[in-house]
């Protein structure tokens, strides 16, 4: 009874409420905030006007930002706004940012800041493409490019493609994304016809990947599971120099010229930070 009294009177005074959230400084909601992921920082930023307004500063944004952010934004924008905030700069970033004609797009992933590319069907010397005998670009919407290039049928298998780019320090893996069977929809289901799928399982696939400071290697596989995209791993290479573009040349061949092979869709390639790999598997 006595704490009820104490607490009824202290009311009736008009003591001093509790401290909330609300009341913290804004530059010590942002030292907090710069410890925590993206994702993290746009769900505490709704608590309230304190978290919003800190989650806008530049020390928090700016340690998600690759290093070398300002060499990125040289090699993909023609144009980039001026006077933007770091929060700004990262949400431009971390959309698909198309460059070279449109044949490639850069973007940041959004929970980690990591620097992905893709490369488009277009953007790569296919032997043969122009000939409609064998070779042939299908709209889809499953490409983030909205078109593959399908084959039909071939003797001699080879893909080959470069990037020139200023990636930040750290290990990349590239993929070739492939898929056996040229989907379509029917009665707004996905159906994939396998009708030309043949010959990837009688040899495998060769990848290979060369780079500017000497850097070279080899993989290869049987190309297998008609019907869905699937992210074959080719190589890795490692970056050690922020500060300039690492050019990267890469190939997939098949050129056993004893049997044919076709029914294949090439979509793109794929450049992750290696840690992505396991990501992928389930892509």
């Amino acid at each position: 009874m006595g704490t009820g009294v104490s607490l009824l009177a202290c009311e009736n005074e008009g003591c001093p409420s509790r401290p909330r959230l609300g009341d913290l400084p804004e530059d010590c909601v942002a030292l907090v905030l710069s410890y925590l992921d993206p994702p993290e920082i746009c769900k505490l930023a709704k608590l309230n006007r304190a978290f919003r307004g800190a989650s806008r500063a530049d020390l928090v944004w700016e340690p998600k930002l690759p290093s070398n952010y300002c060499l990125v934004i040289e090699k993909v924008f023609k144009d980039f706004p001026e006077n933007l905030c770091k929060k700004e700069i990262y949400a431009r970033l971390c959309q698909p940012n198309p460059f070279d004609g449109g044949t490639k797009k850069a973007w940041l992933d959004k929970r980690t800041g990591g620097v992905c590319l893709s490369i488009s069907s277009k953007g790569l010397a296919i032997t043969g493409i122009d000939d409609r005998r064998y070779w042939t670009y299908i709209p889809t919407e499953e490409s983030r490019f909205n078109t593959v290039a399908y084959v039909q049928q071939i003797w001699w298998l080879e893909v080959d493609g470069e990037v020139d780019f200023p990636f930040p320090a750290g290990t990349y893996s590239i993929f070739f994304r492939l898929q056996l069977g040229r989907a379509s929809k029917r009665l707004g289901r996905r159906i994939c016809n396998p009708e030309h799928v043949h010959g990837w399982d009688i040899k495998p696939v060769r990848f290979q990947l060369w780079t500017s400071d000497g850097q070279h290697a080899t993989s290869q596989c049987f190309l297998d599971e008609p019907g869905r995209w699937i992210q074959y791993h080719a190589a890795d290479f490692v970056v050690d120099n922020s500060n300039a573009p690492t050019k990267i040349k890469f190939s997939m061949t098949q050129i056993d010229c004893t049997h044919t092979k076709g029914g294949l869709c090439v979509d793109s390639v794929l450049i992750y930070p290696r840690e992505f790999r396991e990501r992928l598997k389930h892509f």
